[in-house]
């Protein structure tokens, strides 16, 4: 197998180990089993554990990143805007493979370098949605900062929320009830046109 494919087999295994057993409990040994190969073989990709889940978080983070950055791209309208922002989180914790539990749960944030990137998703997110905030209502950039944090927040906290205890509250509607809530507040800033 070619080592990039070898790789993207090793990092989905990975995540499945991960992502059911927690950091601490899962095993290289696990892992290896998981994705059909040695562990010599795992260790040709990744010299140790804290490696993979790096790579996985990495991957992880960019993806809702990702997500926050097309929706606030995809129209020029705030109040959509907003709802796409909040749908991206929601569209994020309820994709199957439970990717984000390694960014918003992960067993290990005590450790630096995943602090780091478990702080990315919050930083990166927040900056994009200040820059709209700023441009549109003349707010400072502390100002608008603050205002961007609390909104992405709000999106992370309420789709964990939703995903474990939603009451049969379907992931569209969920994700409009939190945006309409947002909007209300962040919608009151007047333009600076």
């Amino acid at each position: 197998m070619p080592r990039r494919e070898r790789r993207a087999q090793l990092l989905e295994s990975a995540l499945e180990v991960f992502v059911a057993q927690g950091y601490h409990a899962a095993a290289m040994d696990d892992i290896a089993d998981r994705a059909g190969v040695s562990k010599p073989v795992l260790y040709q990709h990744f010299p140790g554990k804290l490696d993979l889940y790096l790579a996985l978080l990495d991957r992880s983070c960019d993806a809702i990143i990702d997500r926050c950055r097309t929706a606030l791209a995809a129209t020029q309208d705030n109040k959509l805007r907003v709802a796409a922002a909040v749908d991206a989180f929601y569209e994020y914790v309820a994709e199957e493979s439970g990717a984000f539990r390694l960014v918003f749960e992960s067993d290990l944030t005590n450790e630096p370098a995943v602090r780091e990137h478990v702080d990315r998703v919050t930083t990166e997110c927040a900056s994009m949605i200040a820059g709209v905030i700023q441009a549109d209502t003349g707010l400072s950039d502390a100002a608008a900062r603050l205002l961007a944090v609390s909104l992405v927040g709000m999106a992370q906290v309420s789709s964990r929320f939703w995903l474990t205890e939603g009451g049969g509250i379907s992931r569209s509607d969920a994700a409009a009830l939190v945006s309409g809530l947002a909007w209300r507040g962040i919608g009151g800033y007047p333009l600076d046109h």
